[in-house]
Parts: structure tokens; C-alpha cells; sequence
């Protein structure tokens, strides 16, 4: 997704890591903070934003954002957790405010200690505000795995889903999906059929059915978390609070029931936690998010085009190159749903996420908006065409 690549809170992917990757070597410079994902390439990035010790203070320290509050953050350093202000960056960028997970470089020497600057993101998770002024909210960064809570307890919500893992890929995390409450299935067949309807809504996102109560599911959800950094996202009621504290190890998120009259969730966790995962589960950390009862989505379109992959590479056999996969001739995708290949499901949520997605970037882009317009004119003008061509022409009175 882009991103701005200003050196003080730059989100940018960094040079020395790939996005979704935690194979880069620990490096021995700060040992202490190998366990929350300190690495070479941190190291490097550290170097880099100190190298002039007017701006970096003198005896500046890295840190790892563990939580934020206030115009103040908790940040796990070499010299342990600390309380720091971050006045000093405090930018007008709502999607450069310091958010959990962030690396920064920390002034321990004043009272209170400070945020000096943050090191280049590498990932960030972001969604749209709930307010009408086009501004995305980053709820997680530098995250290599986007967990996603789903609750087997209610009917699949495979249109939300899709949503989670557009938001996801934009990100540059890879999405994870946990079926939670697995338990409550009666059968394993049936288990098996829900986890083959999620496939069918994330293709190319491994999905596993979880039970914190019984404990089936975690070791293998464990393993592909070992070691990364995984932000644990999903609505309230999803069962995320006992994932995290099955992942952790032990009880440190408070766990709610679900509200009986309308069988929706409690906002158990109130604030993003970077929280360190089971040693002997692989290690790693853990950002917990409170529950998301809306997600909108943010700057999502390369993220679309991977949650809907299959739609995406059918549409490079239509006719024309700017089908809307509407009613054009030779197109590709309406073709598959007329076939059965392609769910008609599908497309339609395809449709309204893209429309979604476009009209959210339109809001603060003068050129797209009327580059918005003159197409909506265009596909009248054909709808007008193929509606003419299929009544034939019209008789002379």
C-alpha cells in the first residue's frame, strides 16, 4: 500500500527485510530485544536515524512500542520498559501517529524519557476512521502475520471475511484465518466444510479451526506465528481474548460471554497490546487490537486484487482491458459465473469492496473524481448501446 517515506515516522518497507518475512538473523547489538523482533535490519535502520547525535540525543536507546496512551508510550528498550512522551512526534499525518509495534529511538535521559523519531514501518495495518474525513487509523505496524478471528459460533461471514484479508494483503502482512470456537461444531465434517467456504472466500490464506477451550488447533497456529510479529484482529465476540491467552500462555486478557439478546460481543480488550507470545510455543509477540465492529477499508486496492485473485486473473482473458464485468461482450468473469466456475458471491462482493474502495479515494483526489465521472458516463453510454442493440431498432411512427 503506499506509504510516505518521510524519515522521522516513515511507514515504508524497509530495504533489509521483506514484508510478512521473520527469517532476518537477531542481531547481537541488543539481545535483550531479539525476543520482540530486533534484527539486522533494525539494527541498520537504527544506526542510520543516529547517525547525527543532535537529533538523536546523547545516548539514544531502541525501542519497541508495547502500547500507547495519552501522548504517552510504553516501549520495551535494552535498559527495560520505559514511559515516554511523544510530543516530539506528534505529526498532522493521523497515519504516522506512533501506534503499537512501532521501533523508535528513545532519549532515556529526560524526565520524562521521550520519543525522538520512529524507524521506517516496514507493514502497517490500516483501516478508514468511522468520520467523514477520509483518514485512515494504523492499528498495528511492523506485523509479519494478520491473524483473523473468526467464531464458528455463528453463521460465516464470508463478505467480512474477504474484507479482513483485503485489509490484510494491503498491509503487507500475510493474513492468517482462525475458525475459533471450533468445539461448538458437532462433526468434524462439518468443520471441514466451513474451513473449505472460508478457502473459497481467501484463496492463497491458510485457514485453521482453533479451540482455546480444548486446545485442538493451536500448535500448528502456533508454528507459523514462531518467532514474527502477529497482530490478532476480528470483531467482538470472536473469541479473541482466549486465542491470545491460549497463544501467551497464560491469562492475561480478560474474557467476556457473548450478550444473549442479540448474540453480539463485549469489548473485553480496550487498548493494542504488544505482548510476548509462549516460549515454548516458538516465541514471537502478539498485538492484540479491541474488537472491530466496523472495518473500512484503506488505500486497499492491491489488497483486493490478492483477496480476489481468481477474479483478477480471469479478468486478463475479457475483451476489453476496462471491463467493469458488468454486461460487456467477451467478458472473462461474467462468463465463469454463467459457467458456475466463479460464485456469483463473489463478484458481487468484488464489486462492492472495489466501489467502496474508490469512493473512499475519490474523496481527497480532484483528478480521480473526475476521472470517476467521465467512466460512470462511459458505462452509461454502453448500458444505453447494449440495450438498444438487444430491443433493436426503434420503428418510425
Amino acid at each position: 500500500m503506499s506509504q510516505s517515506t518521510s524519515h522521522n515516522t516513515s511507514p515504508s518497507t524497509s530495504p533489509s527485510t521483506s514484508p510478512g518475512t521473520v527469517d532476518t538473523p537477531a542481531h547481537p547489538e541488543h539481545p535483550a530485544l531479539a525476543a520482540y523482533g530486533w534484527d539486522a535490519g533494525w539494527q541498520a535502520e537504527f544506526l542510520r536515524a543516529t547517525a547525527d547525535p543532535a537529533t538523536a540525543g546523547p545516548d539514544p536507546l531502541p525501542g519497541r512500542v508495547v502500547r500507547v496512551d495519552r501522548g504517552q508510550c510504553d516501549l520495551v528498550t535494552p535498559a527495560g520498559t520505559l514511559r515516554a512522551d511523544t510530543e516530539y512526534v506528534v505529526p498532522r499525518d493521523p497515519m504516522r501517529v506512533v501506534c503499537t509495534g512501532d521501533w523508535a529511538v528513545v532519549d532515556a535521559t529526560g524526565t520524562p524519557p521521550y520519543v525522538r523519531t520512529l524507524l521506517p514501518r516496514r507493514t502497517a495495518f490500516v483501516r478508514s476512521t468511522s468520520s467523514k474525513r477520509s483518514e485512515g487509523q494504523v492499528l498495528a505496524a511492523n506485523v509479519d502475520h494478520a491473524l483473523i478471528a473468526v467464531s464458528l459460533d455463528a453463521e460465516l461471514d464470508l463478505g467480512r471475511i474477504e474484507r479482513f484479508v483485503s485489509l490484510a494483503w494491503s498491509s503487507g502482512a500475510q493474513p492468517l484465518l482462525a475458525l475459533t470456537k471450533a468445539d461448538l461444531v458437532p462433526d468434524e465434517t462439518t468443520v471441514a466444510h466451513l474451513v473449505a467456504d472460508a478457502e473459497t472466500s481467501a484463496p492463497g490464506v491458510r485457514v485453521l479451526p482453533v479451540s482455546a477451550r480444548t486446545g485442538a488447533g493451536l500448535d500448528p497456529l502456533a508454528t507459523v506465528l514462531a518467532g514474527g510479529t502477529t497482530a490478532l484482529l476480528g470483531q467482538s465476540g470472536a473469541g479473541k481474548s482466549s486465542l491470545a491467552n491460549a497463544l501467551l500462555g497464560h491469562r492475561t486478557q480478560r474474557v467476556q460471554t457473548i450478550r444473549d439478546q442479540d448474540g453480539k460481543g463485549r469489548h473485553t480488550t480496550t487498548t493494542r497490546n504488544l505482548l510476548p507470545l509462549a516460549a515454548e510455543r516458538g516465541g514471537g509477540v502478539l498485538i492484540d487490537t479491541p474488537g472491530l465492529r466496523g472495518v473500512g477499508l484503506w488505500d486497499a486496492e492491491e489488497g483486493l486484487g490478492q483477496a480476489f485473485s481468481e477474479i483478477e486473473e480471469l479478468a486478463a482473458d475479457c475483451r476489453f482491458q476496462d471491463c467493469a464485468h458488468q454486461a460487456e461482450p467477451g467478458c472473462a468473469v461474467l462468463a465463469a459465473v454463467e459457467s458456475g466456475a466463479l460464485p456469483e458471491r463473489r463478484l458481487h462482493s468484488y464489486r462492492k469492496l472495489l466501489r467502496e474502495n474508490t469512493r473512499l479515494a475519490a474523496r481527497t483526489d480532484a483528478r480521480l473524481r473526475a476521472q470517476q465521472r467521465k467512466l460512470f458516463k462511459q458505462r452509461q453510454e454502453l448500458g444505453r448501446h447494449l440495450g438498444e442493440r438487444k430491443r433493436g431498432p426503434r420503428r418510425k411512427a
